[in-house]
């Protein structure tokens, strides 16, 4: 492959995620993904900060992603049905990525530095989505626990999309997991 053709991005990203999968996260230098993508070292470089963002390189789109829905839900929206209107369009935006999530997921489980960094990605979300809400009016303490619930729901709910048999649809497994949350809270 001439390092001369487009998305060198995707390629980028997709050569260090098959080397991951193959022999392993610790095991695999930036040299090899450039190699296997068929640019150099310099290029990675361009695109990515160290060889762990090629699996969080897409962190701020989801975030950017799910504090519009949110921005964009009725005004009248309580705080959890605010991120219930955020997370419900994930499912479109997920759907043609599945073999892609399950296969990151399964690099990201099997490394601690990695599991690590996906917790901290999940902190950031949260305190965006909770600035999101502050400034739609909601108090505090609604606007956090609505924020963290609504990361708490999305991680169950990708887990089991991609650990399922495909049949269900993620936005599916979050409404689901949102009634299963709203219900134990009405319980409780």
């Amino acid at each position: 492959m001439s390092r001369w053709e487009p998305n060198g991005r995707g390629r980028l990203a997709q050569a260090a995620l098959e080397l991951y999968v193959e022999r392993g996260y610790e095991q695999t230098t930036v040299a090899e993904i450039a190699k296997r993508a068929g640019l150099t070292e310099r290029t990675f470089f361009r695109h990515f900060a160290d060889k762990r963002e090629v699996l969080f390189g897409g962190a701020g789109e989801l975030q950017d992603f799910l504090v519009g829905h949110l921005t964009d839900a009725p005004a009248s929206a309580t705080p959890i049905d605010a991120i219930a209107a955020a997370l419900e369009p994930l499912g479109a935006h997920f759907h043609e990525r599945r073999e892609y999530a399950r296969l990151r997921q399964s690099v990201v489980a099997a490394n601690a530095e990695l599991r690590e960094r996906e917790l901290i990605k999940f902190a950031s979300l949260a305190s965006a989505l909770a600035e999101a809400l502050r400034e739609r009016g909601a108090g505090e303490p609604a606007a956090s626990l609505a924020a963290e619930a609504g990361v708490a729901v999305f991680r169950i709910a990708f887990e089991s999309w991609i650990n399922g048999s495909g049949e269900r649809d993620l936005s599916q497994i979050i409404r689901e997991s949102l009634a299963e949350l709203k219900a134990l809270v009405a319980g409780a």
